[in-house]
């Protein structure tokens, strides 16, 4: 019985993130928070550091089927721009252990910045995040203009990258 509920419980889950995911919310170029940091091999930094650069600011987590499923398209997005100065930042949630997000990164050699949200400060000062993954585009002035709730089209979010990074800083 418990193990039904369960997985009812997943697949009205997973119904919900496919739903919210087909749209892509249009922050009115909300500023970044200007906030610090860990990155995965322990170095401190601030988010006010992206300002400049076109960013693409991920919140995942290793439980997360969706974020798993997306992790391909986000690595080819971010080799396919970075040498044009794009950013990734990839911030797993407060609940993923660490050892589960280091094994992560380490088993799919990811090629961006990833970092952990050990106190949640992260995920509420974009929104909150509650739902993942959850993805914000940063643009040179360091304003959020686009948030994808879910799995973004990947075609359309190059395009709008492609954008981003042709405007001046």
């Amino acid at each position: 019985m418990w193990m039904n509920r369960r997985r009812v419980w997943a697949v009205l889950g997973g119904l919900l993130l496919v739903g919210v995911s087909l749209q892509g919310c249009s922050p009115s170029q909300t500023a970044l928070p200007d906030l610090p940091y860990t990155q995965i091999d322990g170095s401190q930094h601030k988010l006010s550091e992206l300002k400049g650069q076109v960013t693409l600011i991920n919140f995942w987590a290793t439980s997360c089927t969706t974020c798993v499923k997306e992790m391909p398209s986000l690595v080819a997005t971010h080799q396919l721009l970075h040498p044009k100065g794009l950013q990734t930042l990839a911030i797993a949630m407060q609940y993923d252990p660490p050892a589960y997000v280091m094994q992560f990164v380490e088993s799919r050699k990811l090629p961006f910045t990833v970092a952990m949200d050990h106190t949640g400060e992260l995920a509420n000062a974009f929104g909150p995040v509650q739902l993942t993954p959850t993805t914000f585009v940063v643009n040179k002035k360091g304003q959020i203009v686009k948030q994808y709730i879910g799995e973004p089209d990947f075609k359309a979010l190059q395009s709008l990258l492609n954008d981003l990074l042709a405007e001046p800083a």
